[in-house]
């Protein structure tokens, strides 16, 4: 199991990352400083690193530059709520991997980890692509397909089928969409929900995606 470390001082958002990825899947670690993070990082018991800039005793950039320096090649994501070119640049050429503004949907960033995460010999279709039955998404080029056919998807769209495909069989309540999707600053009585799960069965089909009545919806596989 990959080993994530988390370096976020705000206990919203790192509490938001870690119980999303308990849910995939994913152990975790989180840390509040630059130095913790540090530490732990050339530890080399971890395997990706997501990386806040505004952490309290050293900025994200400053810790990025030293693992660096220390001939660290792991693989970190950037957090942040600047959101100028110019640190978006200095993220990337500081030696980031990825760079994600806030706020930020929790799968479009689990997507991103999967990718850094992925094997350089292991193939992109064993990594990259869910399936359930004849409905794929391929979290890579951001393409879906229904029984070969492409079908376009919206951002959000594609972001509630990944989720729905991350959890076959299981009834995902709205709540738990919301959070997903949405992300940690989401509406708890906005009926988003169920609007853009009306959205997605007209594109993929309206019987792989079950109403469970007062729990939420399930996505099923229409070919057994």
């Amino acid at each position: 199991m990959s080993q994530i470390l988390i370096a976020e001082d705000e206990p919203g958002i790192s509490s938001f990352i870690t119980k999303g990825l308990r849910a995939a899947g994913y152990a975790s670690t989180a840390v509040t400083t630059g130095q913790e993070a540090l530490v732990l990082a050339l530890a080399g018991d971890v395997q990706l690193l997501v990386l806040d800039i505004g952490l309290p005793d050293m900025d994200g950039f400053a810790v990025l530059r030293r693992l660096r320096e220390a001939g660290s090649a792991l693989p970190v994501i950037i957090l942040t709520a600047r959101t100028s070119v110019d640190d978006t640049v200095a993220g990337l050429e500081g030696g980031a991997d990825d760079y994600m503004p806030k706020p930020f949907r929790f799968e479009e960033l689990l997507a991103r980890i999967r990718l850094r995460l992925r094997a350089p010999d292991q193939g992109t279709q064993a990594t990259s692509v869910l399936s359930v039955g004849d409905l794929s998404l391929d979290l890579r080029t951001r393409h879906a397909t229904v029984a070969g056919r492409e079908v376009e998807l919206s951002a959000r769209e594609f972001s509630l089928a990944e989720t729905f495909l991350s959890h076959p069989g299981q009834v995902l309540s709205r709540e738990q969409l919301l959070d997903r999707v949405w992300g940690y600053d989401f509406d708890p009585g906005s009926n988003v929900v169920d609007v853009y799960v009306r959205y997605l069965r007209k594109k993929v089909g309206a019987e792989r995606i079950v109403t469970v009545r007062g729990m939420g919806y399930r996505l099923v596989d229409t070919t057994r």
